[in-house]
């Protein structure tokens, strides 16, 4: 058992996850610390195109190979079926109704492109290998969780939703096209397009997650100070609940396909993580009277910290046992 948290110690003792906790307390401590929105959108774009056009040049050396469509049919199964788990808890642990249990649910069925991000960060400080194609996984599995949220609204809760999503709400998403095209590019130009901008994504690549997880921490923990008072004891409690069991889910379907221990980490982290970017735009159209405050501050304040901070070191220690 000691050999297990160091295990865990060791995997949180990473820059990155460091400066996402210093966030964290600066919010805590009120600091008046901040990142210029500026700058934080551009790491942003930068974090996006970084890790797109790296998976696909990844891919590229790789070859177009069977487990990629495997992996792909995982993600988009898991991203459908978490949902459904995630609503049937909430209406277990909470006194949520339908509506905002389906508004909720459809969050954690998504995926967080930036504890994704932090994840692959975690395995290059590690020295572990993943498949480059967890990239494509990634961006096919923000779409099946809008559907199946608003699947279960219109079951559950008929009156209050508003018909559909427009399709441009779901496949043209900022982060869904940016990190897909990224990964085409790179799988395209290979060698060659790697060779000649690699400084700019490569090198300053660790750097700049730090600063931008700074910048989450403190937006993290400022929502979550604004917003405690709509998270009683149930809500928080699914908060830290759900996205270990997404990960566990993550965990079986990655070892029956046979992933690799970065791989099967990767998909264990996307399954655990909650959006709070993609599906929040698409519950305000589709689930308009939805508390926007319940579900950002769930993805945002309590799973997204959770995530950073235990869940990759736990992740990353259960898939070394699977994969």
């Amino acid at each position: 058992m000691p050999a297990v948290f160091d295990t865990l110690f060791g995997n949180l003792m990473v820059p990155t996850i460091l400066f996402f906790v210093l966030g964290l307390v600066a919010a805590v401590v009120r600091s008046d610390l901040s990142i210029p929105e500026g700058a934080a959108k551009f790491m942003s774009l930068y974090l996006l195109l970084a890790i797109g056009f790296k998976g696909g040049h990844s891919l590229a050396e790789h070859g177009l190979r069977g487990d990629l469509v495997v992996a792909i049919l995982a993600g988009l199964l898991l991203s459908f079926l978490i949902p459904f788990l995630a609503f049937f808890l909430l209406r277990l642990m909470t006194r949520l109704d339908a509506m905002n249990a389906a508004a909720v649910a459809g969050h954690y069925g998504s995926i967080s492109i930036v504890t994704f991000v932090a994840a692959s960060s975690l395995l290059d400080l590690s020295g572990m290998s993943f498949d480059g194609y967890m990239v494509a996984v990634a961006a096919s599995m923000e779409v099946p969780a809008i559907l199946s949220a608003l699947w279960i609204a219109h079951r559950f809760s008929p009156e209050r939703a508003n018909g559909h999503v427009p399709a441009r709400e779901l496949f043209a998403n900022g982060s869904v096209v940016l990190l897909a095209g990224a990964f085409v590019i790179g799988a395209v130009t290979q060698d060659k397009g790697m060779e000649m901008i690699a400084p700019f994504v490569v090198t300053p690549f660790t750097g700049i997650l730090c600063l931008f997880l700074l910048d989450m921490g403190l937006s993290a923990g400022r929502s979550l100070l604004n917003n405690r008072h709509m998270l009683n004891p149930g809500l928080f409690s699914f908060g830290l609940l759900m996205p270990v069991i997404g990960a566990l889910m993550g965990w079986s379907v990655g070892s029956v396909i046979g992933l690799q221990t970065g791989s099967l980490f990767l998909l264990m982290v996307l399954s655990a993580s909650a959006s709070y970017i993609a599906v929040p735009a698409a519950m305000r159209i589709a689930l308009p009277k939805a508390e926007s405050g319940i579900y950002l501050t769930l993805s945002l304040g309590v799973t997204f910290p959770f995530n950073i901070t235990v869940g990759l070191p736990l992740y990353l220690w259960l898939a070394g046992l699977g994969g």
